[in-house]
C-alpha cells in the first residue's frame, strides 16, 4: 500500500499542478525555516512565489526587509536543504503591511480618475452630489 504523500505528485502531475505543488512545499519549508532560524520574523514574512531561479518574499516592515536581505545567502542555503525546499539564487523581498488588501484602494473602487478618492474610498454605489 502506499502513502497519500506519496500518492501527491503522481496526481498533481496528472492534474497539471506541479509548480502549485512545488510552490506550497516551498511556502511551508519558508514558513519553517524562519521559525527556526529568525524567529522574531514568524509570522511576519511569507514566500509568495518563484520566479525563475529567484524567490519572491514579502515582509511586514522594511526592518525586516533589511534582516532578510542580509540573511539571504544563509536563508537560501537552508531553504535548498529542507524537505520541501527548492534551490534558488536570487531573494527579492518587497515590503507589504500585514493588513494590506490588494487592488487600487482599500475598497477596490476608485475615482473618476482612475485613483482613489480623497477619503482613500470610491465613488461606486454613492449617490452623486448635484452641487459637485
Amino acid at each position: 500500500m502506499r502513502r497519500l504523500g506519496d500518492l501527491l505528485p503522481e496526481a498533481a502531475s496528472a492534474l497539471g499542478l506541479d509548480e502549485e505543488l512545488r510552490l506550497a512545499r516551498a511556502m511551508s519549508a519558508w514558513e519553517r525555516l524562519i521559525a527556526e532560524h529568525v524567529p522574531a520574523a514568524a509570522g511576519s514574512t511569507r514566500l509568495v512565489g518563484l520566479q525563475g531561479d529567484g524567490l519572491l518574499v514579502t515582509a511586514t516592515s522594511s526592518a525586516l526587509a533589511s534582516e532578510l536581505r542580509l540573511r539571504s545567502s544563509l536563508l537560501l542555503a537552508k531553504l535548498a536543504a529542507a524537505p520541501g525546499g527548492v534551490r534558488a539564487r536570487d531573494l527579492r523581498v518587497v515590503v507589504r503591511s500585514s493588513g494590506a488588501r490588494r487592488g487600487p484602494d482599500a475598497d477596490g473602487g476608485s475615482d473618476a480618475a482612475g485613483g482613489p478618492d480623497a477619503d482613500g474610498g470610491s465613488d461606486v454605489g454613492r449617490p452623486r452630489d448635484p452641487r459637485v
